[in-house]
């Protein structure tokens, strides 16, 4: 059993460690902020939940016990990394392009972040009950 763990936690170091060095790798050379966004929140995000779930493996099978602050780690690092990534995305694309230059969205807002409470008032409310 404990050769199993040792393989499967060092397939695990290894993997993580190749998309960590991707994404550092992509983070550097890739051309423009819009591509090198995907190196860090993809790659890198992959790389240190590999090394976590690493760490959860070999404590549960070495260290005499279940770990619960790396699963809470992972699972915050799998939530937070995408939503981060949007909003620097949302930032960037509000920031550097204009409104003519972006694809049509198909909704009454169009690009906007939020409603102006003036418009608000004008969109018609649903009946209750």
């Amino acid at each position: 059993m404990t050769l199993i763990a040792e393989i499967l936690i060092s397939v695990l170091l290894v993997i993580s460690g190749v998309f960590g060095l991707v994404g550092s790798f992509g983070l550097i050379k890739l051309p423009d902020p819009m591509t090198r966004l995907h190196a860090p929140t993809k790659a890198t995000t992959l790389g240190v939940g590999g090394v976590l779930v690493a760490s959860m493996i070999y404590f549960a099978v070495f260290g005499g016990g279940f770990s619960f602050h790396e699963l809470m780690i992972t699972i915050f690092l799998f939530i937070t990394a995408p939503i981060v990534a949007h909003f620097i995305a949302k930032a960037w694309v509000h920031r550097n392009l204009t409104p003519a230059e972006l694809p049509p969205t198909g909704g009454p807002k169009g690009w906007a972040c939020k409603e102006d409470a003036a418009e608000a008032d004008k969109t018609p409310q649903r009946p209750q009950g």
